[in-house]
C-alpha cells in the first residue's frame, strides 16, 4: 500500500486502535448523561413505578434501623406492604442497604446503581458486537444503547427493569461465548445471569427463552441438544430461581397478575387498533426506521448470532401479546429491546463502514462529521429532557398536604400515582377514589358515580382532591362534593372536603 493510500485509510484501518479511546469517550458521555439532575425527586419518568420502589426501599431501611422513630418505622413498614409485591425487592434492598451505609435516605443512589449496571452491560454488548462484526461497528451499536434519549431516561429510573435488562445483556453475552466454546464455565455463567434476570422481573422470560432456544439450536440443531448436560444445566439455572419465587413462593400474586393483565385484556388482541398503537408507541420511543434497520441487521448477520437474535425478537413479540395494554401505554416495558435493536444495528454499521472505508479522505472526514452530529444531537435531546422539568418543589407541596389532613382522619382521595406521592413525601396513606382512564373503561365500563360514592366513602372523614384533571373528568363527583359538603381545608393544588358535616 502506498503512503497516500495509507493516509486515506487511517480512520478505518483494521490495524489501528482508534476505537479504544472512542469507546472510553462513549462510556464517559453515557455516564455523564445519566448523572444529569441526579438529585431531582423520582418524578421524571413513570413516577408511580419509581415511587413504589422508593417506598419499598424506605420500608426495608426503617425496618433495619433499631433506633429509628417507632412511629415512622411502623408507617414505612405499612407503606411498603401496601404497595404490593410484584417482584423480589433486589434493587430496593441494595438501595436500602446503601441508605444504612451512607447514614440517610438518599434516593439518588438508586440512579447511580441503575446507571452503573447499564454501563456494565454496555461493556458486554460492545464485546458481543465486536465479535460478530468489528470494533467500529460495535461502537455504533454501543452509541445507540447509551445515548438514545429513551434509554437514558429509562436506564437510570428506580425500578427493576434497568437491572433486569442489564442482566439480560450480560447473560446473552455469556450465552454467545458458550456458543463459541461450549465449555462449562460459559454455560454456568449464562444460566446464572439469565436466571437472575428472570428473577428480577419475570417478563424478560420470553426473550431469555428466545435467546436460549436460538443459541442451543445454532450449536446442536433439533436432534442433539437433549443429549447435552450443559444445555439442561443452563435451562435449570434459568428456570429455578423465578419458578421458586413467582410460582412456588407467591402463587396467588402471580395468578392474579396473569388473569388481570393477560386473560382479562385478551380482547385487545382482536383489534387492529392495538397493533397500530403498539407500532406507533415504538416509533415514538425508537423510530420505526431504526427498528427496521435493526431487523435488517438480523437478516444480514452471521448465521450463528442470527438465530439467537431472531429468537429474541420472537420472544419480544410473544411478550407483547401477553401484556397488550402495557405495549402502548408503558414505555419502560420496552426497555429490553434497546440492546436488541442496538445489536441489530452492528451488522448494518459494518456494511456502511466498509463502504466508507473505500472512499477518499475527504468523504471519510465528511462521514465522521455526520457521525459526530448523529451522536451529539440525541445526547443533547437526552440532556434537555432531564433538565426540562424541576420537581424539587414537589416534596414540600406534599408535606403541606400531609400536614393539612387531620392526624386522626380517615381519607379517601382522588390523587396522583395511586397516592404514592402523598405516602412518600407526606407520610399519609389514603383510600383511592378511582380515576377515569382507558383501562378502567376497558375493564369496568360506565360507572354509577353516586352509588359508588356512598359505598366508598362509608366510614371516611374527608375527601381529598389533588388530581384536578381527573376531577374535571368526573362532573358527577364534583356535583356531589361541592353541593353537599363543606371545605375543611384548601390550598394551592388541593381541596379537602369534610364528609362528617354535610351542608
Amino acid at each position: 500500500m502506498s503512503a497516500s493510500s495509507r493516509r486515506q485509510s487511517f480512520v478505518f484501518d483494521p490495524h489501528n486502535q482508534i476505537w479504544k479511546p472512542l469507546l472510553a469517550l462513549l462510556f464517559v458521555l453515557g455516564a455523564i448523561l445519566r448523572l444529569v439532575d441526579i438529585s431531582d425527586p423520582l418524578l421524571d419518568f413513570h413516577p408511580t413505578r419509581q415511587l413504589r420502589n422508593a417506598l419499598v426501599a424506605r420500608g426495608i431501611y426503617y425496618e433495619a434501623q433499631p433506633n429509628a422513630d417507632p412511629v415512622l418505622r411502623d408507617l414505612a413498614s405499612a407503606f411498603k406492604k401496601s404497595v404490593g409485591q410484584y417482584e423480589p425487592p433486589v434493587i430496593e434492598s441494595l438501595v436500602a442497604w446503601t441508605y444504612t451505609w451512607s447514614g440517610g435516605e438518599h434516593v439518588w443512589v438508586a440512579r447511580v446503581y441503575e446507571s452503573f449496571f447499564w454501563l456494565l452491560a454496555g461493556l458486554a454488548l460492545f464485546d458481543l458486537g465486536r465479535r460478530i462484526t468489528s470494533p467500529e461497528a460495535a461502537l455504533v451499536a454501543l452509541a445507540y444503547y447509551l445515548i438514545l434519549p429513551f434509554a437514558v431516561q429509562a436506564s437510570r429510573s428506580f425500578q427493576p427493569d434497568p437491572l433486569m435488562t442489564s442482566a439480560f445483556v450480560i447473560g446473552v453475552y455469556f450465552l454467545f461465548r458458550w456458543m463459541e466454546k461450549q465449555t462449562w464455565i460459559w454455560a454456568v455463567l449464562a444460566g446464572l445471569v439469565l436466571g437472575f434476570a428472570v428473577l428480577v422481573k419475570v417478563v424478560i422470560a420470553f426473550m431469555v427463552a428466545g435467546a436460549a432456544i436460538g443459541a442451543v439450536l445454532s450449536v446442536y440443531g433439533w436432534r442433539r441438544f437433549w443429549k447435552s448436560p450443559q444445555v439442561w444445566s443452563m435451562a435449570l439455572l434459568m428456570i429455578i430461581p423465578a419458578l421458586a419465587y413467582y410460582v412456588i413462593g407467591h402463587p396467588d400474586r402471580s395468578t392474579e397478575y396473569f388473569f388481570s393483565w393477560t386473560i382479562g385484556l385478551l380482547e385487545l388482541l382482536c383489534s387492529t387498533d392495538f397493533y397500530a398503537r403498539w407500532l406507533g408507541f415504538l416509533h415514538s420511543l425508537f423510530s420505526l426506521t431504526i427498528i427496521l434497520l435493526g431487523l435488517v441487521g438480523v437478516l444480514i448477520s452471521t448465521p450463528r448470532i442470527r438465530v439467537m437474535l431472531i429468537g429474541m425478537w420472537v420472544g419480544y413479540f410473544l411478550y407483547g401479546m401477553s401484556l397488550p395494554f402495557q405495549m402502548y401505554t408503558h414505555s419502560y416495558y420496552h426497555i429490553q429491546i434497546v440492546p436488541l435493536v442496538a445489536l441489530g444495528l452492528a451488522p448494518v454499521a459494518k456494511v456502511l463502514l466498509d463502504q466508507v472505508n473505500r472512499q477518499g479522505l475527504f468523504w471519510k472526514l465528511s462521514f465522521i462529521l455526520l457521525a459526530i452530529a448523529a451522536l451529539v444531537y440525541p445526547a443533547w435531546v437526552a440532556r434537555s429532557i432531564l433538565v426540562a422539568e424541576d420537581f424539587r418543589n414537589e416534596p414540600v407541596f406534599w408535606e403541606q398536604i400531609g400536614k393539612a389532613i387531620p392526624a386522626d382522619g380517615k381519607v379517601i382521595a382522588l390523587t396522583q400515582d395511586y397516592g404514592y406521592r402523598l405516602m412518600y413525601f407526606g407520610w399519609r396513606k389514603v383510600t383511592l377514589w378511582p380515576g377515569s382512564s382507558e383501562l378502567s373503561e376497558i375493564r369496568a365500563g360506565e360507572r354509577d358515580i353516586e352509588s359508588d360514592f356512598y359505598d366508598m366513602t362509608a366510614g371516611k372523614d374527608y375527601f381529598l382532591i389533588t388530581a384536578f384533571g381527573q376531577y374535571d373528568k368526573q362532573p358527577a363527583l364534583q356535583k356531589i362534593l361541592e353541593e353537599n359538603y363543606i371545605v375543611a381545608a384548601q390550598g394551592d393544588g388541593f381541596i379537602l372536603f369534610d364528609l362528617r358535616n354535610p351542608k
